[in-house]
């Protein structure tokens, strides 16, 4: 996995959760930062996808690994 500025947990929250974390910690970032996402909703696989897109960050990676669900987005 590559190198990520910040982590977030999102494990055990359901849709749309993970995602409003992840816009918040986001928000708090700033531009080329990497934050690494946990999450343990399957739904969260094609809502990091379209969250990426929608909101022009970068969805670097995208794995599942053990159950939870990895993401790597980048900032624009």
């Amino acid at each position: 996995m590559a190198d990520f500025d910040q982590e977030l947990d999102a494990s055990g929250l359901n849709c749309p959760l993970p995602i409003l974390r992840a816009k918040k910690t986001l928000n708090g970032m700033t531009a080329g930062q990497v934050l690494h996402i946990i999450a343990t909703d399957p739904g969260s696989v094609k809502d990091f996808d379209a969250f990426a897109k929608q909101t022009g960050n970068t969805l670097m990676e995208s794995k599942e690994e053990g159950g939870k669900f990895h993401f790597l987005i980048k900032k624009s």
